[in-house]
């Protein structure tokens, strides 16, 4: 995970104290890449300054942009935070579970994450400006969050990713890329199979389960490896119970 390469952006936002704290959030969790769509002259420098603390240098450099299509311009992947599931976006990804897509990208490319205005969220013109969804589950209660909060949890996220990876180097520990993963997934499924635990019309959408649970796991070469020989032996075992009966 490239911190640098993730970028924040910030849709119309209203308040100039939550711009701030956006800033210190982003700080606490290495971001630095703040991107708004709006003019800086519509906040109050002061109260920005207050709230961001000793992060003001994110506000510094902060860019400013008409539309979110602008201030992403330059990333591979643009993520718009929202409860609205709608009929392009499909799946919306959890916050780890987009932490985890990022990381594939931003070795190479940026990543942005949007966020709507504090009142309104993103409208359904700006989130089909983004490529894909995330969502934050909350109360269906009290379902509105502090801007500053869904920078927050988001941030945090991706930097926790960051710090699994960077703790899985120091033990030169490599996950399997997802082309590997197919090898293992197949081989469960396929014993699976053998002893009858589903029929062929069900194999793809055990494929799925497996694939999405594996992936989360970022399993090492050894790991993937012994599941499959634990499959294997358990479908040898069942075709050995079976003869003997």
């Amino acid at each position: 995970m490239n911190l640098s390469n993730v970028v924040i952006i910030l849709c119309r936002p209203e308040e100039s104290r939550n711009v701030g704290a956006v800033c210190r959030a982003m700080a606490n969790n290495g971001l630095k890449n703040l991107r708004i769509v709006g003019k800086k002259s519509d906040f109050d420098e002061e109260r920005v300054r207050i709230l961001a603390i000793h992060a003001a240098p994110i506000w510094e450099k902060a860019r400013f942009f008409d539309s979110i299509t602008e201030a992403a311009r330059d990333c591979t992947l643009v993520a718009g935070t929202t409860r609205r599931r709608g009929k392009k976006r499909g799946k919306l990804l959890l916050p780890e579970e987009f932490a985890q897509k990022a990381s594939s990208i931003t070795s190479d490319g940026k990543v942005a994450v949007v966020f709507g205005n504090e009142r309104t969220g993103l409208e359904e013109e700006e989130l089909d400006e983004c490529n894909m969804g995330v969502t934050i589950p909350s109360s269906d209660e009290f379902g509105s969050r502090n801007l500053s909060h869904a920078v927050q949890i988001i941030s945090y996220h991706i930097f926790r990713k960051s710090l699994e990876e960077k703790n899985m180097a120091s033990r030169g520990y490599t996950p399997v890329s997802l082309e590997r993963l197919e090898k293992t997934v197949s081989e469960i499924t396929g014993d699976l199979q053998k002893i009858g635990f589903f029929k062929l019309a069900g194999r793809d959408d055990m494929e799925k389960f497996w694939t999405d649970i594996l992936s989360r796991a970022a399993l090492s070469e050894s790991e993937a490896k012994y599941i499959e020989k634990i499959f294997d032996k358990a479908a040898g075992l069942s075709g050995k119970l079976k003869t003997e009966k």
